[in-house]
């Protein structure tokens, strides 16, 4: 049942990222915001997981199990460079993530600029696994992958608010959001060939979220952080670096290492309900009837995947979310 609260929680953090942009102070950008919640976010995420791993490997010498691999593990060649490589390719990833998520909420509202990104993510994923491993999907998975996409084609359509004008969703923020999809395909398939290697969960997450610190802190002297003085801004940093990122990351590790796939799928599916509930009524946004019907035929493609997923391979935990 930990299990379960655990990755559920995680979820309902990840789904309040957009709605906590949207009620921060005026005068951000989605690269400044990205970046500053990467450089707070990851460096906890790192501190945290790290940590996990070192006690996974501490209890694994107590008990005489075989320990998961660790960089210091291995030799200085290829054995190490190359899932050094796969961990750093996953930082950068998540740091690409940041700016093209946020562009896709700023221009289209977090209800339909979060559930696109969502909605596309595993899409992606299954169809960058099939193209890497050939390994052929299943027939549940390409019928949610049909629904998926007819329901982001009706969002692309009909995005606008009701009685706006606004005549569909707009090119540039779709573009943020299918990018930002995009990049968590990679991350997926990234992580499930390190831990398809037997590398520790948190190894992994502790990787990922120091590589894209890193890549944060590079990028922070060159947006502008004006809107960091403010109370509000402030404390939207910490909640989308600390909740959203150090601590959601790490209950949603911990939690699908106790899960089967089926149970992780549907958990997971209250990220993006979370969103457009936040969207809907914090934010009160409002879409229009197309944008709706997309809203429904994409969550029926999600459910869909969710349920096929009942069948999938080992349930580790391969994947992270916005």
């Amino acid at each position: 049942m930990l299990h379960v609260l655990a990755v559920f929680a995680a979820a309902v953090l990840f789904g309040t990222t957009g709605t906590s942009q949207a009620l921060g102070p005026e005068g951000t950008t989605p690269l400044a915001v990205g970046a500053v919640r990467l450089a707070i976010g990851g460096t906890g995420l790192a501190l945290f997981a790290f940590a996990l791993a070192h006690r996974h490997r501490v209890r694994a010498d107590r008990t005489g199990a075989a320990p998961p691999l660790s960089l210091r593990s291995l030799p200085a060649t290829r054995a190490r460079l190359r899932p050094l490589a796969l961990m750093v390719l996953t930082g950068a990833c998540l740091a690409i993530y940041q700016p093209l998520f946020f562009l896709g909420t700023e221009r289209n509202g977090v209800a339909v600029g979060t559930v696109i990104a969502l909605g596309s993510a595993p899409i992606m994923a299954g169809v960058l696994e099939w193209a890497l491993t050939r390994r052929v999907p299943s027939g549940a998975w390409m019928v949610a992958t049909a629904l998926a996409t007819v329901g982001v084609v009706l969002l692309g359509l009909g995005g606008g608010a009701a009685g706006s004008g606004a005549g569909g969703t707009d090119p540039v923020g779709l573009a943020g959001s299918l990018g930002a999809a995009a990049s968590f395909a990679v991350i997926a398939n990234a992580q499930r060939r390190l831990l398809d290697g037997g590398w520790d969960p948190f190894t992994v997450v502790g990787a990922m979220g120091a590589s894209s610190a890193v890549i944060s802190f590079a990028v922070l002297p060159f947006v502008d952080l004006s809107w960091l003085s403010t109370a509000a801004g402030l404390a939207m940093a910490l909640w989308l670096g600390v909740a959203t990122i150090s601590i959601a990351y790490v209950l949603f590790t911990w939690g699908l290492s106790g899960l089967t796939a089926a149970t992780a799928a549907t958990l997971t599916l209250g990220e993006p309900l979370t969103a457009a509930i936040l969207g809907l009524t914090v934010l009160d946004e409002r879409l229009s009837v197309l944008a709706v019907a997309g809203l429904v035929v994409l969550a029926a493609g999600l459910a869909l995947l969710a349920w096929g997923s009942r069948a999938a391979r080992d349930p580790r935990p391969f994947a992270v979310e916005g």
